[in-house]
């Protein structure tokens, strides 16, 4: 079978390039997971996500894809947790690893084909700082070994960092560790200290270094070349270039991943977010007030290497005043109160996933209102032309994806076909029965393909629109016994045929913004 062509940014080069993958019609994906010590945010959403519909695409484009992504379940900020909590460090590791687990399903993201744990792998960790030590590429002091960057003649070639000024500027810290030969030395095993969690080593007891456990687990699960690494911007530097260092150290300098492809940051409101509100919002806080396509839907809407502004509104409990960046840090508005931060939480709005959300509304009412037709109608015997938009739909959403993953640009390809089969769905005047049809046909199949790869728009759209509505009204506060209780009054007064009733009750229902549709099988109520 043969693969369609994609182009993609490697971060290495700095440049676009074709996909040529080391063996035809296969591909390796090495994506860094996360240090399981809290529950997700936002920003690990978006890291897993991309390699997601990479994948995703791949495998459509005819790729067999061999997908890997860690769990690092040994690390200081894991120790550090286990001492607060007053459990063992891998009752933390296992506890919020199984958190991240079920808040990436709830996004929807497949499961990695593998998913390897850093304690799984500390053989073949010491294996490899090993061969850098015999390579005179790292070096033991006291239990603690450092890898020896000024011997690497590659290092900054990612990052596109001078050595020198590097270790320049690392020098002028006050928390250099004088036993290295130079500051810009990294731990590839650090030495055991009481309490902590040690395996025995060629060295004395210890742990790993955090560099040295990606390079081991993609060899061993990938070997020693492979196609794509994937990860966060921010962890360009140090991490992935002390990948490099390690992997081409240890297996040579053509070795290690082909291409590097790195997702953007998610800044809140533009700016580190405020103290009151807390640095980041999890995904599981996120999802109690969204559907999960919602979210996915709000983080596919900008190219994965550009930033994403995650907007946040504030309102005061008091007086209902939208509150500034100075009111939302001080709990303090205008009108006198002074509020608490876990309140003001819960006041919180986000435009950004509230457009994402109707959008997403929208395209669901398109394939409800879709199926419903084709359900119904009668298949035409004979062919005639789909109409424009929809004929090309597909094929343009596949070019922009082939373009660097451009999930953006994807989405704006499904704009005119949705319009269009809208206006089929609406009328219909002017356009043949056949047409019409068969238009509406090829909307709903090609959406389906569109939504293996997306991960969106793939549920049933009456279901998925009912509980997006009930989670909406719950943001919003309405009550849901008293609009359900309405509709069914309704109901009974045009059974009825009390039509004032009827139409005083329509009148209280678009007061709250709900709109009834009636049909065949009853009425049904959504947002307007």
């Amino acid at each position: 079978m043969s693969q369609t062509p994609i182009t993609l940014f490697d971060t290495l080069t700095g440049q676009k390039t074709q996909l040529q993958t080391l063996e035809p019609g296969k591909c390796g994906v090495y994506c860094c997971g996360p240090t399981v010590y809290g529950l997700s945010h936002l920003g690990n959403a978006r890291a897993a996500l991309v390699p997601d519909v990479m994948v995703r695409f791949l495998r459509h484009a005819g790729y067999e894809v061999k997908y890997v992504r860690n769990i690092t379940d040994i690390d200081d900020k894991i120790i550090q947790r286990s001492q607060e909590e007053g459990i063992p460090a891998q009752e933390v590791a296992d506890k919020y690893a199984a958190e991240y687990k079920s808040d990436m399903a709830a996004l929807n993201l497949l499961e990695p084909d593998v998913t390897p744990r850093v304690s799984d792998h500390v053989p073949e960790i010491i294996s490899l700082v090993q061969d850098l030590i015999d390579k005179d590429l790292a070096y033991d002091v006291s239990g603690d070994v450092f890898y020896r960057v000024k011997a690497f003649a590659g290092y900054g070639k990612l990052s596109k960092r001078n050595v020198d000024e590097m270790i320049e500027s690392a020098g002028s810290r006050v928390d250099v560790d004088e036993r290295k030969e130079t500051p810009l030395d990294f731990a590839l095993w650090k030495s055991a200290k009481p309490g902590e969690p040690a395996w025995d080593s060629p060295w004395g007891p210890g742990r790993p270094g955090w560099h040295i456990e990606c390079s081991a687990m993609s060899s061993t699960h990938l070997g020693d070349c492979f196609d794509i690494h994937g990860g966060g911007r921010d962890l360009i530097f140090p991490h992935h270039e002390n990948e490099i260092a390690q992997s081409q150290g240890a297996h040579g300098e053509d070795t290690f991943s082909k291409y590097w492809v790195h997702n953007g940051f998610i800044d809140f409101d533009g700016e580190k977010m405020s103290k009151s509100l807390g640095n980041f919002f999890t995904t599981r806080e996120i999802l109690n007030l969204y559907d999960s396509e919602s979210v996915r839907y709000f983080l596919l809407t900008v190219h994965y290497r550009s930033g994403l502004n995650f907007e946040i509104e504030v309102t005061c409990p008091a007086c209902d005043a939208e509150l500034d960046k100075e009111q939302q840090e001080s709990g303090a508005c205008s009108c006198g109160v002074t509020t608490g931060s876990d309140e003001l939480r819960q006041r919180v709005r986000f435009p950004g996933l509230e457009e994402a959300d109707e959008r997403l509304a929208y395209i669901y009412r398109t394939l409800a209102a879709a199926k419903r037709f084709l359900a119904t109608a009668k298949k035409p015997g004979n062919e005639e032309p789909v109409l424009e938009n929809v004929a090309g739909m597909l094929m343009t959403f596949v070019v922009h994806m082939q373009n660097d993953f451009n999930t953006s640009g994807g989405l704006g390809a499904l704009s005119k076909p949705l319009a269009e089969a809208n206006g089929l769905l609406d009328t219909g005047k002017g356009v043949g029965k056949a047409t019409r049809y068969l238009t509406l046909e090829k909307f709903a199949a090609d959406m389906g393909v569109v939504a293996e790869i997306l991960g969106c728009f793939g549920q049933d759209p009456e279901a998925w629109l009912i509980g997006r509505r009930d989670m909406k009204a719950a943001r919003m506060g309405l009550d849901l016994a008293r609009v359900d209780q309405l509709v069914a009054d309704r109901v009974t007064a045009r059974q009825e045929k009390d039509w004032d009733a009827a139409d005083r009750i329509r009148g209280e229902l678009d007061a709250l913004g709900v709109g009834v549709q009636d049909g065949p099988e009853g009425s049904i109520w959504d947002f307007q």
